[in-house]
């Protein structure tokens, strides 16, 4: 089986899943924290090299207080608990704004290695695309070879395959120039239900997909 080198994952569905279980909003997002380890765990022994969390956007951060607050704790204990396992960390995201979480300052710029290291994690937090292609310039032709390296994500390599979970068929902003010739695969299930099985039939169905990157 093909499997794909970089995986980016939008966890969609926690307040959905919060109030289908009876609980307010803002009850979903800790829900998330097990299925995302599990994941991690799984990608790892497939071989997959990298792995992308989509946590919040500056656009998220217009909800309620209450869920922001959530949501913002939530991506704190995420990050830290990848951080006790073996995983080249990176934490990418808008650290200029006091919605980014204080506590996560020290996983931004530089890739932190926890543990035997190996698969790359990347946490998207208080990410806005906007933010990350500011650095693009607007009156100068930028060959395709060096847009990369001018993003303020410019640690993080080009996706193979996007999962989404929640059912939504939109990328939401996610990472636009990486995700450019990615795969999506969508899954109904809430994020807080998942079930390895959504991950392996993600990676069935991208081993069957046709990747001429337009050639």
């Amino acid at each position: 089986m093909r499997i794909p080198d970089h995986i980016g994952v939008i966890p969609d569905g926690n307040r959905r899943w919060a109030e289908n279980h009876g609980l307010s909003k803002e009850k979903g997002y800790s829900s998330g924290l097990a299925p995302g380890l599990q994941l991690y765990k799984l990608c790892k022994e497939t071989g997959v090299k990298e792995l992308t969390f989509y946590g919040f956007t500056m656009d998220n951060t217009k909800r309620p207080t209450i869920q922001t607050q959530a949501f913002r704790q939530a991506c704190v204990d995420a990050v830290e608990m990848l951080a006790k396992e073996d995983a080249s960390l990176l934490v990418a995201g808008n650290t200029e704004t006091p919605m980014f979480p204080e506590k996560l300052i020290k996983y931004t710029g530089k890739r932190r290695v926890f543990g035997q290291g190996g698969i790359k994690i990347n946490f998207l937090v208080n990410y806005g695309w906007k933010w990350d292609l500011s650095n693009l310039s607007q009156n100068e032709r930028i060959k395709n070879n060096k847009i990369i390296s001018q993003l303020n994500t410019n640690d993080i390599s080009r996706i193979d395959l996007i999962i989404r979970w929640g059912g939504r068929r939109r990328l939401s902003g996610f990472l636009p120039a990486q995700s450019i010739y990615a795969d999506i695969y969508i899954i109904d299930e809430l994020w807080p239900d998942f079930k390895p099985e959504h991950f392996y039939r993600a990676l069935e169905w991208y081993d069957k997909q046709d990747v001429t990157y337009g050639g």
